[in-house]
């Protein structure tokens, strides 16, 4: 009987430690500019995620954000999937303006989990 229970309870371990990697998502790892951060001369936003990314499905929108009123969207912005796969990059067609933003981005891994976040920085 404890040979069976044993035997059950290695199965069942394997059967997770198997199932682990496919339930994975894509994290943030790091960003540029860095959340919460302040900076100059943006023209460019990468945010770096743990797994490789699908290009066409992943994306970004670009909010200025002001004070007592709703937020703006910024227009021009333009996103790709960097040369590592892994890096989401948000290109302006120039620097941004002295205020303090949010980058809604979202992402689909290549096993197609998808997440989304955002990414809060302000501009001197």
């Amino acid at each position: 009987m404890n040979v069976v229970r044993n035997a059950g309870l290695v199965l069942a371990v394997a059967v997770a430690a198997m199932a682990a990697p496919v339930l994975a998502h894509p994290k943030l790892l790091s960003s540029t500019p860095a959340a919460d951060a302040t900076a100059g001369n943006v023209k460019e936003i990468s945010l770096k995620f743990s797994e490789a990314l699908m290009g066409p499905v992943s994306g970004a929108d670009l909010m200025m954000d002001m004070k007592g009123m709703e937020p703006m969207k910024m227009t021009g912005l333009k996103t790709s999937v960097g040369k590592d796969g892994k890096t989401l990059v948000a290109t302006l067609d120039k620097p941004l303006p002295a205020g303090h933003y949010s980058l809604n981005w979202h992402v689909v891994s290549t096993d197609t989990h998808r997440v989304a976040g955002k990414l809060a920085f302000t501009v001197k």
